[in-house]
């Protein structure tokens, strides 16, 4: 898929400003937060066969194989949607290829109907964008200027 930017200070917060990396060299705090972003996309559960996350002062590279598409997409914006990640270098593959999904980047006053109807030309659909977003998105009502959402086409 390639490079992708995120707005680094939004997002969900892995990295707090603890005893954890107070103490060590940039080398060792970019090594903590790749392990953090790895961990993070495992707890998802999102299925990616030798997933590797590197991490060097704001971009996450990602390497390993996805089932699928939307597992990809998934992963990229699980990383993205980080603070303190500005860039996702994504060299993962993908065990059946499909088209790509739109991303969309979430501005104040978005909703996921608002954005439904921008894509779909009907709010009521916005549980495809809902569903697309999952594990990521727990609640439809919360989303976040910044944040980067995934727009598939519509099911036929």
């Amino acid at each position: 898929m390639g490079i992708f930017e995120f707005a680094a200070n939004a997002g969900a917060k892995l990295l707090g400003r603890d005893e954890e990396t107070a103490a060590v060299d940039a080398r060792n705090r970019n090594m903590i937060f790749g392990n953090k972003l790895l961990r993070h996309v495992t707890a998802l559960g999102l299925q990616v066969t030798d997933l590797k996350i590197e991490f060097t002062d704001g971009t996450a590279t990602v390497t390993g194989k996805a089932t699928d598409q939307a597992t990809r997409e998934r992963v990229v914006l699980a990383i993205g949607n980080t603070e303190g990640v500005s860039r996702v270098n994504d060299q993962m593959t993908v065990g059946m290829p499909e088209p790509e999904a739109k991303l969309y980047t979430v501005k104040k006053g978005d909703s996921l109907s608002k954005i439904a109807k921008e894509y779909y030309g009907d709010p009521q659909k916005y549980p495809v964008i809902f569903d697309a977003n999952k594990p990521m998105l727990k609640d439809a009502n919360l989303i976040y200027p910044g944040q980067v959402l995934r727009i598939p086409a519509l099911p036929k």
